[in-house]
């Protein structure tokens, strides 16, 4: 553990000391006996972004609500504080116990973004902890980690020692209970591993070996024992009303991303967007009834004094009971000033009725994600909305006192030409224009566009999953283009760094060749990838010189259908066949339709579901 006049002292030459002292109003403390199974749920990155992570509370009180399971969290510190701890010899420590993180059981992390790999090997290292599994001593703990981008573990093959796949309530304790069993027999760290790997959902990678081809594509991928599977398949919960989900989240000292009640309402999404990763690997859609969902955020807003309810979900409008829930809520909550705020809306199913009961507790502004510029370029990507939707709803809001909104778009999505560039740039205006079609006296407030664009990265399990990235240089021409065409003081444009997109689709898409890739951009000071002042894309640049390996080939190559990929062998659920079903049709521009107005055969009801979504 930690001195406390050690910390003390370090934590004044730090920004934000908070970040590091835990004591938090409903953070929780145990006994540590020598049954206590402790595991640390690592976020790789500062507190601030990671306390906003609603799956680190869902599994924090989830654990703890084991008698002899300990869960205490560990976040990515920020320069300064890493500094201190080198300086001063002070190993990365749990937040509850300020015991190092070497002496855990488990050091979980969770991946929800690509470029934070870097921060994963930081963190290990900042913990005394080996960064390769093959070098992990029996006394170190298991590296296990889980999340979105775990649908392609390979790049962390060679670090992380056990991946979940998919949802990890059940499967999370489907694994501790077998760690109890085996440290009751003794056995070897191998060992194991190997009694998890017949969890379902569970990949450990040890027990996998990989052959290429001389171009560099995979020609098999084996288990190296008969015993181990060499189909991995996602661990879904069945039943949210009947899933665990907390009544107390911990309250932080300081100002965090998101700073309220997060209430998940749904997982999974039905619209089958091509680009939209979650919306494949989520399914399928599973609701919590409205009066789960009341009682949750009464018992939530009771436990933490927040002011802010956020519906949670791929597409909080979807939703098929909104408008009585949201009516519930603050028909609960209007004597206390709760607001409520619905992000992921959808401008097809967007609601004013329930926009406007919102507005009167408290009034913020509205995003919506058109995506593409152009109708053609929508219809391609499967986004199923219209240009009119987008103004009918805009106009419907300004008419109601709304000013600020803001609008998403992709660039380089598949069959992008100039024409889809402009159109982005041709609806920011029309939106200005409906603002100022109303009478003088009726605007309210000062209007304020914002255009974003993101660069479009090709992920696994989605249509698009074949398809070349562009490269930087021409990112930078349709980026360009845009700035040279918006010349409006009402509009603001704000885009993406072509450069670490770039590198999250060669992570997305990476085999396992990339380990070394990830630990010589470490070494040479890579980390907080994702932040603009320390993102120095030079050095990963020559890391993957070093490594003598053209990162072109994860990102820039068009693969064809019959190339094995790097996470062929998991099963998500929705079919090959199914995507490359969708693909073909992206190239005509056909729509499919969402698929709660009929079965859209994407295979997660043959294996997942028994037949029914």
């Amino acid at each position: 553990m930690i001195d406390d006049k050690q910390l003390e002292k370090i934590l004044r030459r730090v920004e934000k000391p908070a970040r590091y002292i835990g004591n938090e109003h409903n953070s929780i403390k145990k006994e540590v006996t020598n049954d206590t199974v402790r595991f640390a749920f690592a976020f790789p990155d500062v507190y601030d972004v990671g306390m906003s992570h609603l799956g680190l509370h869902i599994l924090y009180n989830l654990l703890n609500n084991e008698k002899d399971i300990y869960c205490e969290r560990v976040f990515s510190p920020w320069v300064d504080m890493e500094e201190q701890m080198r300086n001063n010899d002070v190993l990365l420590y749990g937040l509850e116990s300020k015991d190092p993180i070497n002496e855990f059981d488990f050091v979980g992390f969770t991946l929800q973004y690509e470029m934070s790999y870097t921060n994963i090997l930081n963190m290990l290292d900042l913990g005394g902890i080996s960064l390769l599994s093959k070098d992990r001593k029996d006394k170190e703990p298991f590296v296990i980690a889980g999340g979105p981008c775990a649908f392609n573990p390979e790049p962390l093959a060679d670090i992380i020692d056990i991946f979940v796949i998919g949802e990890g309530e059940e499967v999370t304790l489907e694994i501790l209970n077998m760690y109890k069993q085996w440290k009751k027999e003794d056995k070897s760290r191998k060992d194991f591993l190997c009694m998890i790997s017949s969890i379902e959902g569970v990949y450990v990678p040890q027990l996998y070996n990989v052959l290429y081809n001389e171009d560099g594509t995979i020609r098999d991928f084996f288990a190296e024992s008969e015993n181990v599977s060499t189909r991995i398949r996602k661990r879904i919960i069945r039943n949210l009303d009947e899933t665990f989900f907390p009544e107390k989240i911990i309250v932080p000292f300081i100002e965090t991303v998101h700073d309220r009640i997060m209430l998940e309402i749904f997982r999974g999404c039905t619209r089958g967007c091509r680009f939209c990763q979650a919306g494949m690997i989520y399914r399928p859609i599973r609701e919590r009834s409205v009066d789960s969902l009341v009682e949750l955020a009464k018992r939530l807003v009771e436990a933490t004094g927040h002011e802010e309810i956020s519906l949670s979900s791929l597409s909080t409008s979807d939703y098929s009971s909104i408008v009585e829930l949201v009516n519930r809520l603050i028909t609960e909550f209007k004597d206390k000033k709760i607001g409520l705020s619905l992000p992921s809306l959808r401008l097809d199913s967007f609601s004013l009725d329930v926009i406007e009961e919102i507005q009167k507790v408290r009034k913020t502004g509205l995003t919506f994600a058109p995506e593409a510029g152009s109708q053609r370029l929508r219809d391609v990507i499967n986004k199923g909305i219209t240009e009119e939707n987008l103004i009918n709803s805009v106009r419907d809001a300004f008419g109601s006192g709304w000013s600020t909104v803001k609008l998403y778009f992709m660039l380089g999505l598949p069959t992008e030409n100039s024409d889809d560039i402009l159109g982005i740039k041709d609806l920011a205006y029309k939106v200005k224009d409906e603002f100022f079609k109303l009478p003088r006296e009726e605007r309210k407030g000062n209007l304020k566009v914002t255009v974003s664009t993101a660069c479009f990265v090709p992920k696994p399990f989605t249509p698009f999953q074949w398809h070349p990235q562009d490269t930087i240089q021409v990112f930078n021409e349709k980026i360009n283009l845009l700035k040279s065409k918006i010349k409006d003081n009402k509009i603001t444009y704000n885009h993406h760094d072509s450069r670490l997109s770039y590198l999250e689709a060669v992570l997305a898409r990476g085999d396992r060749k990339l380990s070394k890739v990830l630990i010589k951009a470490w070494e040479k000071g890579c980390k907080f990838d994702g932040w603009a002042d320390l993102f120095d894309f030079s050095k990963w640049m020559s890391a993957f010189e070093d490594c003598g390996i053209d990162p072109d080939f994860y990102a820039t190559r068009e693969r064809n259908y019959d190339e094995i990929l790097p996470w062929d062998f998991i099963d998500a659920g929705v079919s090959k066949d199914y995507l490359i079903k969708e693909n073909e049709k992206a190239k005509k521009g056909e729509l499919t339709k969402d698929c709660r107005l009929g079965c859209t055969a994407c295979g997660i009801n043959t294996c997942f579901t028994g037949g029914v979504c």
